[in-house]
């Protein structure tokens, strides 16, 4: 079963059990589907865009948390973080640290990166080789650590 069809069938689920909380988030991940799905006409949506549309929704989860625990807003904190748990649920096992910088440490042994102006070439092949199992903001500081290091 595809994530879009997945997403469907838990928002009938959420419907029975009368989960309002776990109904709107869910409407609101299949809403940025149909939106991503209208810019990208006429092509159908691939299970990977499915997939960075998610991911692209956690990230704005955690960017809002940020913010309003800078604001001390701990109901809004609530609120971000049971919809980013949820959201959370629909992605692939995130990668640990070690197993990133493993990966890293690789690839700048193979693409020959010596500094931080190579920082593209090699982040783009770790995105390749980790799937969307790694988060891109620590892949980014581990790339910066060791290229810089350099």
């Amino acid at each position: 079963m595809g994530l879009r069809e997945q997403i469907s069938t838990d928002i009938k689920d959420a419907m029975r059990a009368k989960e309002m909380a776990k109904l709107n988030a869910l409407r609101m991940v299949q809403s940025a589907f149909k939106n991503r799905e209208i810019e990208l006409r006429p092509e159908p949506m691939s299970e990977e865009e499915c997939l960075s549309v998610v991911k692209k929704l956690v990230k704005q989860r955690k960017e809002s948390i940020e913010q309003y625990l800078a604001a001390k807003r701990q109901d809004l904190v609530d609120a971000e973080s049971a919809e980013l748990k949820l959201l959370e649920a629909y992605l692939p096992a995130q990668m640990s640290r070690e197993q990133i910088e493993k990966i890293v440490l690789e690839v700048v042994a193979s693409t020959g990166a010596k500094t931080i102006k190579d920082m593209g070439s090699v982040m783009k092949e770790v995105q390749a080789r980790t799937a969307g199992s790694a988060d891109n903001k620590i892949v980014s500081e581990i790339i910066k650590s060791k290229l810089s290091g350099n």
